[in-house]
């Protein structure tokens, strides 16, 4: 399809220019960003605040958090196999031009996984707790982290758009089935409603997010002045 290729062919042309933006001290800021272990605290935190904010209920509902991040995890592997549209390091037509940091990564990359992953933890928590000033921080964490995936060179950023719809739409629907199998089992409708957290506990999320990020900056800050890299 003409249209199509039109499009994977702009896609192509805007990741090498985002891709071009590079430095020897961003590579090892954004290596850190782009991963998993990163962010663990970010992670416990949120554990904490639902186990917090929702007591006996929090089993339940970190049942379904869990179960819908590895949908969304592995959903989006098999829709790379499905796919099967190379990453940037090992697509003919850009793989020369693209800065690698590390690795290649896996041979397909469409969705980004790690796009679907932190807008499904986005959405559903932003049902969860309510609150915009936690809504607007994950979703700059969630941007953060896809910018590093184009960054590193092993997504383009149409797979980032097609992990953000996949994300979205786990998160949402994993939150409704979660209202709606709680409903049907709870003596009252009223004990499957969200409850807004709190601000003292929201404001903890910016908190520990731009902690993290100082320090991780900081981090590479060291690694290059004293040529550790």
């Amino acid at each position: 399809m003409e249209w199509l290729e039109t499009l994977l062919r702009f896609d192509g042309r805007l990741f090498l220019q985002l891709n071009a933006l590079h430095t020897p001290w961003w590579d090892t800021a954004m290596l850190f960003f782009t991963r998993k272990e990163s962010w663990l605290p970010l992670y416990l935190l949120l554990i904490w605040l639902v186990v917090r904010n929702y007591g006996a209920r929090s089993w339940y509902i970190l049942v379904f958090m869990v179960i819908g991040l590895v949908v969304s995890d592995q959903g989006t592997g098999i829709i790379k196999e499905l796919v099967g549209r190379p990453r940037p390091g090992h697509d003919p037509a850009v793989s020369s031009l693209t800065h690698i940091v590390l690795r290649k990564g896996g041979d397909f990359g469409f969705p980004s996984s790690h796009a679907s992953n932190t807008f499904f933890v986005l959405v559903f928590t932003g049902y969860l707790f309510r609150n915009r000033l936690v809504f607007v921080t994950l979703l700059l964490w969630a941007l953060l982290v896809s910018w590093s995936r184009i960054y590193v060179g092993a997504h383009f950023p149409l797979d980032l758009m097609g992990g953000w719809f996949i994300g979205a739409l786990t998160g949402w629907g994993f939150y409704r089935l979660m209202v709606w199998g709680e409903t049907r089992t709870a003596r009252t409708r009223k004990a499957a409603k969200a409850k807004p957290l709190p601000a003292p506990q929201a404001g903890t999320i910016p908190l520990v997010l731009a902690t993290l990020v100082l320090t991780l900056l900081t981090a590479v800050y060291i690694l290059h002045k004293y040529d550790f890299l």
